[in-house]
């Protein structure tokens, strides 16, 4: 699944973005592009749980 996140601005925001990722699934593959403000997750978890933990980090998921 891909997500945008406008507010991904820099590498710290890609970290904070992995771990919320990783607190749903912990074998989730994924690429963060902070330039382009999306990441690539490869998962077992339902879209909508890492939509939630994102959001609860503070980033806004479209």
């Amino acid at each position: 699944m891909r997500f945008h996140i406008e507010n991904m601005t820099c590498g710290g925001c890609a970290r904070s973005v992995t771990t919320a990722i990783l607190s749903v699934d912990p074998v989730a593959k994924f690429n963060a592009d902070p330039a382009r403000h999306k990441v690539d997750v490869t998962t077992t978890a339902p879209r909508p749980k890492p939509e939630a933990v994102l959001a609860t980090a503070g980033f806004s998921v479209n």
